[in-house]
């Protein structure tokens, strides 16, 4: 594999294609779904219940995948849409006005990167970025090209949630001094898969894109490719960057922390997985913290907090006048040394909230108004940038300084190389 340096991947020349039109008022969006597994499924399902949409273009390496998304399609809408193997044809499709991108993690960048090139407005699913320096130059793209950039953070569109951050930023529970992150998601073992040969109808050239290539295994396609780090970023930056986001948002938007430590390790399996299934990371802001907590084994609750099927997802936040509980059905509030609650408020689905997140989507396309976005693109790099600390200080072993005015970690140049990563050619901007 030929090096691409860093300078090539984040100073690239690609051209934009112009491919873009003008929306009328009463037009529908025409929406391109890029990957369509698990995810990108859930993209199809929600996008057809959406009037201000039509879906118009399906792209996946897998033929397989374009087939079952085509059937779901026409059973949803009654109309076919046009497919792709290949992303930058649907991107340079001028009947397409805006790409949903489910692709797994290592793709995200460089899709979003080319779509705004091509004049396409994006929604991309989390994280934003499979490392940090990605992250950044998405934002870049997006200010250059006035593209609208949607990172897939549905928290930002839900009415409980965005109830509990003005409670918090109104003082509900004091000054808060601490937020954490739970990411307690029950993960098996994912075994041993051998080196095969590539499935017939799946182009693994294109579904390792800009990664190193490597031969195919099962475990590196499908959903297990999170948990290698050529393609994914462990549970923190697939779960649990929801809980990091929200985080963030419950201390005023932090950004990048004055330092970060990550402990833990792959526990108890045997086993192709490259990832920690057990990590603790704690972050500094000078008189707050962020603690972030991922377990994928059999697990207790947390605060009194019941595990339920396995799992127990959301967020702790610890003010100077008591403390809340933030889950997917709502959240509760305790105040005091007696610990009384006085607060208990539910939610809604998770399916209802990604449709909601789409619509404000689509709104800004009409608008043109990337302030108008839930979870704009810096908002999505930002939340994806923190997780990505942790695990760069989980890789090297220590405790890392972070110099915000250089953009990196002090004196450490094991840890600043991976801010970022090679790019096969010829998957670069």
């Amino acid at each position: 594999m030929r090096k691409v340096s860093r300078r090539s991947f984040f100073q690239g020349t690609a051209a934009a294609l112009s491919a873009t039109r003008v929306i009328g008022a009463n037009d529908r969006i025409a929406v391109g779904l890029v990957g369509i597994g698990g995810r990108g499924t859930g993209h199809l399902n929600s996008y057809a219940k959406i009037q201000e949409s039509r879906i118009t273009g399906l792209c996946d390496v897998n033929q397989a995948a374009r087939e079952r998304a085509q059937g779901r399609l026409l059973t949803a809408t009654s109309v076919k849409a046009k497919e792709y193997n290949d992303m930058r044809e649907m991107f340079a499709d001028k009947n397409i006005d805006a790409v949903s991108i489910a692709t797994p993690n290592h793709w995200h960048a460089l899709a979003t990167i080319w779509a705004c090139q091509a004049g396409k407005d994006v929604y991309v699913e989390k994280p934003a970025s499979y490392d940090i320096h990605e992250g950044w130059r998405m934002v870049e793209v997006a200010r250059k090209t006035n593209r609208m950039v949607q990172v897939g953070s549905q928290s930002r569109s839900v009415p409980i949630v965005i109830r509990a951050m003005q409670l918090l930023n109104d003082g509900a529970i004091g000054k808060v001094y601490l937020s954490k992150g739970l990411c307690f998601k029950r993960r098996k073992s994912i075994g041993k898969t051998p080196v095969e040969p590539t499935p017939a109808g799946v182009d693994w050239d294109k579904f390792l894109g800009p990664a190193p290539m490597r031969p195919y295994t099962k475990n590196r396609f499908a959903y297990n490719w999170h948990w290698f780090w050529d393609t994914g970023n462990g549970d923190l930056g697939n779960q649990g960057v929801h809980q990091m986001d929200i985080c963030r948002w419950g201390m005023g938007e932090a950004k990048m922390p004055k330092s970060v430590v990550s402990t833990g390790g792959k526990y108890v399996y045997d086993d192709d997985q490259e990832t920690p299934n057990t990590q603790l990371a704690t972050y500094d802001y000078g008189g707050k913290e962020i603690v972030f907590e991922v377990r994928g084994l059999l697990t207790g609750p947390e605060a009194g907090v019941p595990v339920k099927g396995g799992n127990t997802v959301g967020n702790l936040f610890l003010g100077s006048d008591g403390w809340m509980w933030l889950g997917g059905s709502g959240f509760q509030v305790y105040k005091g040394e007696s610990n009384e609650k006085t607060m208990d408020e539910k939610g809604e689905s998770e399916d209802s909230s990604t449709v909601a997140h789409m619509k404000n989507f689509l709104a800004a396309c009409r608008s043109r108004n990337h302030r108008r976005l839930n979870a704009e693109i810096e908002i999505g790099a930002t939340s994806a940038a923190l997780c990505h600390l942790a695990n760069i200080s989980y890789r090297v072993g220590r405790q890392l300084q972070w110099d915000d005015s250089k953009r990196n970690f002090v004196n450490d140049s094991e840890a600043n190389k991976l801010l970022t990563r090679e790019h096969r050619k010829p998957y670069v901007a």
